[in-house]
Formats: C-alpha cells, structure tokens, sequence
C-alpha cells in the first residue's frame, strides 16, 4: 500500500495539466484531471467523510469507478441536508475539498402510510414499513416510534434496535422488526418477558412528530396506526392458493395475482416478475391493495398470445416471515424435515 501511493505522488508532482480537481455533481463526487498513469490507484486514495473535526469519522460508503481520466463517487446512500462533507485524495501533497448540502425550505415529510395496511395483524407480526413523503433523517428511529397497549401504556422493546436503522436508498421507507427473540417459541426473550402482541389486544403505533427529516425540520404532524393482534400465523404461503387473472391478448389490462392473506408488501414489490413465452422479463408497472392481498401488474406493451409466466422468488414471505415452504417460526419440540428449496418458483398463465 506504502509503494501505491509513493508511485501515486510522484505521478501528481509529474502532472503538467494542474493537480486534480474535486467536485460534487448530482450526488456523486468526481475527481477531475486524474495522471493516467495513476489513474488506477485512484479509488485507494480517495475517501469521503462527514465533516465533525472528529478524527476517527470513518469514511463514507459508496461505489468508486474511473473512467475517461475521472474518478466518481457515488455514496451508497444520499447526502444530508445540512450537513458539511470533507473530501480527500491521499498524496503528496493531499488534495482537499469541502461541501455543504444546503437545506431545502420546501414541504415538511409526513407518514404516508404504515405497511402492512390492514388493522388486524398475527400476534407474530415480523415487520412494519413505515413510508415517509420525504427524506428522513437517521439515527432517530427508535426514540420517535413507540407501540401503546390498549391501556396507553407503552410496549417494553417490542423492535429489535440495530446500530443500522433499515432505510431504502431513498431514506423515505423505514423497516421495523419486532424483536424475533420474543416471537420464535422455546427463545429466552419470549420466556422471560413475552411476545411484544399478544392475540386478542388492541395496539397503537405512534410516530412523534418531532422526528426531523432530512433537512432537519420536523414532521408536518404525528402518525398513529391502531390495529388488533390475532392468533400466531405459522402456515406457509401456498401459491396453489393463489389465483391469476390472465389479461386479453393485444391489450395492456394487467395480470392479476389474489392472496389467502395479506403479504409482505416490500418483498411483493420485487419478488414478482413476469416472463413473456420467450423467457425475457416483461416491462411494467406492479401495483399492490386490498390490504396486500393483490398484485397487478400492468405492461409497457400491449400482450401478444401465448404462455407466460409469473416468476416467484422464493424469499417471498407473508406477514408473520413464513417463506414458500419454510416457516419462520419452527417449534423446537417439532420434527422438522430439511429440504432443499429452490431460489425461484414459476406459476404460467395463458395470454389468448
């Protein structure tokens, strides 16, 4: 590593076109006027940081590619309002820059929706989406999400609490797991306090309205979601179950898939795909209601006849985490036979 960026140095002392350039554009950070002979130690050299005058901050994560001279940068998830971010291309002598992302003075985010929909959910509920109208700000999760028994009270840790909240790169969905120590049975967290929900009560989600997006302001106003726990779904999805509506040949009406039961709306969103008689993944639109409990799926083009089909991944899971013939929650007293499940499953429809 020494030697990479003594060969690194040199080349910059070398360069007669001026030393490189660093700047932000839509998002990503490039480096201009790399040495092509140093163009490959280029990634190694460059770093990211939040700009805390900290001196352990470690760098940002991202994606780092060089093409036509130019290194690019492109964070694995957006850049902060509000915040300063120090840029740095290790060398002799360093090159150094520093940006600010400006705030924005637009619409403060409010809670579109809480997903799953519906108002009655498995006393073994894995997880809540929670979806925003705008970037949020991380880290505050936790203190601004609280679930209220029906006495008011608060719930004791119903989600398990990582280092790294789960946000989609857009920072507008939130994913909360309930704690699956006290979901799985024979588990020492359900011994000793319990199931967070328990069948038959009534529960709110409460969002504070103090949370700040990510330019820092707070939200437009609070959220809650009351629902009821019913008893633990521990049966696997059964696509023998599920019924297709086919479309009509040379129009663009949608297939139509409708579930037993409600199923996890992030996973519907991409684990679905349909094939066309050739084999080549159709063009479309995927829209989902009734509570999670139908998909549609609308093509780009009008549909010409023949065999299609739906192709299911089999990480596929309903409410309670229960996979295509993997259940999530497996008692330890009960005989369980493995067997090997393929990664994807197909159900054909015809086109006419």
């Amino acid at each position: 590593m020494r030697f990479a960026f003594t060969v690194w140095a040199a080349v910059l002392a070398c360069a007669a076109a001026g030393p490189p350039e660093i700047r932000l554009e839509t998002g990503g950070f490039v480096v201009r006027r790399l040495p092509d002979a140093a163009a490959a130690q280029a990634c190694r050299a460059f770093a990211v940081f939040v700009d805390t005058g900290a001196a352990d901050t470690p760098p940002l994560l991202g994606s780092c590619s060089i093409a036509d001279g130019s290194l690019l940068f492109q964070p694995r998830f957006p850049l902060q309002p509000g915040l300063r971010y120090h840029a740095v291309l290790r060398g002799t002598p360093a090159v150094e820059a520093r940006f600010e992302i400006p705030r924005s003075a637009g619409r403060p985010a409010r809670v579109d929706a809480v997903f799953p929909s519906a108002s009655h959910l498995p006393e073994n509920q894995l997880k809540l989406y929670v979806q925003f109208s705008a970037p949020m700000s991380r880290g505050e999760a936790y203190r601004r999400v609280s679930l209220l028994d029906e006495g008011g009270e608060a719930v004791e840790l119903p989600f398990l609490e990582l280092e790294q909240e789960l946000w989609d790169p857009a920072g507008k969905r939130l994913t909360l797991l309930f704690d699956p120590g006290r979901i799985k049975r024979g588990l020492v967290p359900r011994q000793e306090v319990g199931p967070a929900l328990k069948a038959g009560r009534r529960y709110t989600l409460v969002i504070d309205r103090g949370w700040p997006d990510a330019v820092g302001t707070p939200l437009a106003e609070p959220f809650r979601k009351q629902f009821t726990a019913g008893e633990a779904d521990r049966t696997t999805p059964d696509p023998a179950a599920w019924r297709i509506s086919a479309p009509a040949a040379d129009s663009r009406a949608p297939v139509e898939v409708r579930f037993p039961e409600a199923m996890d709306r992030a996973l519907l969103e991409r684990l679905l795909v349909v094939k066309d008689p050739a084999g080549h993944t159709v063009a479309g639109a995927v829209a989902i209601d009734d509570q999670e409990r139908r998909w549609r799926f609308t093509p780009q083009s009008p549909w010409r006849r023949g065999s299609y089909t739906l192709q299911v991944g089999a990480a596929l899971e309903d409410l309670a985490g229960n996979r295509i013939g993997r259940p999530f929650d497996v008692d330890r007293f009960e005989r369980v036979t493995p067997e090997v499940q393929p990664e994807t499953l197909g159900i054909r429809f015809e086109v006419r």
